[in-house]
């Protein structure tokens, strides 16, 4: 007999833990000075593995540790040798998605991993090795966590339907041209952040993002509903960049800030991990303003078009070819008929 697992339990056990562990991260940064120990996209990680012990990237934990930390190092090697700009960011890119197709990894930030020096100017081999020892300290929550955890039993059929949703969406894309279609992307909007100084328009949550939905466009999401989208990256930003403020970039605003960034999930029922490093940038950035909020803005809504007219126009292309079909076959028909 199937039994519903008693998610909401132990959800809300899981999200403690992952707003107490991004509280010790912070504290680690404060007390070290390195400040690069708090990755955002550790949030998104973090919230994802806690919450879904059987899903794609929890199921990876050597990989969750060794992708972001190589693309990290590639990433920190191209802003040591480049200047900021669109070509370096989508070389970058470029460079990250080699690595996880090679490692055949399915974990999407660590292509943020890869883009963050460029966006921050970071130069200092520190980088990487926060990375490393920050995931390594979480695979070894997590498998504490798998071992001695609550049990969730037996899943029930929609939880377990809602959980393959989501682990296609963090497969690895197989989409066709959804390479050309990200790193066009990341070209037009880099180019945007260039020319108006607003480096934050293409973020690298944005990114993944986008790698997730130009790599899986037919797989339901949270951007079934695109209107939303840009309101609940816009609220985790505008949240980080007052919690910076006001805690002045302590470990209270850290957990300040993933706390209401998973209120804000939950209020519009999307599983979005990328929304939680959205509002943790402001807390590994220069004098984080409210541009950071508008850019992230500027940046969602563009991602939000530009897979709304990709969907169009595949739409557009797949009747065109079925009409086009459609007519070969009528005048094979009818040559046939003018044989006999």
């Amino acid at each position: 007999m199937q039994t519903t697992p008693n998610k909401r339990g132990a959800g809300f056990l899981a999200e403690v833990l992952v707003i107490t562990y991004m509280g010790a991260i912070a504290l680690a940064a404060q007390l070290t000075g390195i400040y690069l120990l708090l990755f955002p996209e550790l949030a998104a990680l973090s919230h994802d593995v806690m919450t879904r012990q059987r899903g794609k990237w929890a199921s990876q934990p050597w990989r969750i540790v060794l992708t972001p930390t190589l693309t990290a190092a590639i990433g920190l090697f191209l802003a040591r040798h480049t200047s900021y700009g669109a070509i370096s960011i989508a070389l970058a890119v470029a460079a990250n998605l080699l690595v996880i197709k090679l490692l055949k990894s399915s974990i999407g930030p660590a292509i943020s991993a890869g883009a963050l020096p460029m966006v921050l100017d970071e130069r200092s081999w520190m980088y990487p090795a926060a990375i490393f020892m920050g995931l390594v300290g979480l695979v070894a929550i997590l498998s504490v966590w798998k071992r001695f955890g609550p049990s969730l039993g037996t899943p029930s059929i929609q939880f377990k339907n809602e959980s393959q949703l989501l682990d296609a969406l963090e497969a690895y894309p197989h989409d066709r041209f959804w390479v050309v279609s990200l790193l066009a992307f990341v070209l037009i909007l880099g180019f945007a952040a260039q020319l108006t100084g607003l480096r934050f328009i293409l973020f690298p949550p944005l990114i993944v993002m986008a790698y997730e939905i130009f790599g899986h466009p037919e797989v339901p999401g949270w951007m079934a509903r695109p209107a939303l989208f840009p309101v609940v990256c816009v609220l985790t930003a505008t949240t980080g960049v007052i919690a910076t403020h006001s805690f002045q970039a302590s470990f209270i605003g850290v957990m300040l800030t993933v706390l209401v960034s998973i209120a804000i999930l939950r209020a519009f029922q999307v599983h979005m991990p990328p929304a939680l490093a959205v509002g943790l940038l402001p807390f590994v950035m220069n004098s984080p303003s409210m541009r950071y909020p508008i850019s992230v803005g500027v940046g969602t809504v563009a991602l939000t078009l530009c897979y709304l007219g990709r969907a169009y126009a595949r739409k557009a292309f797949a009747r065109r070819a079925s009409t086009a079909g459609g007519a070969s076959e009528w005048q094979a028909e009818s040559q046939r008929y003018e044989l006999r």
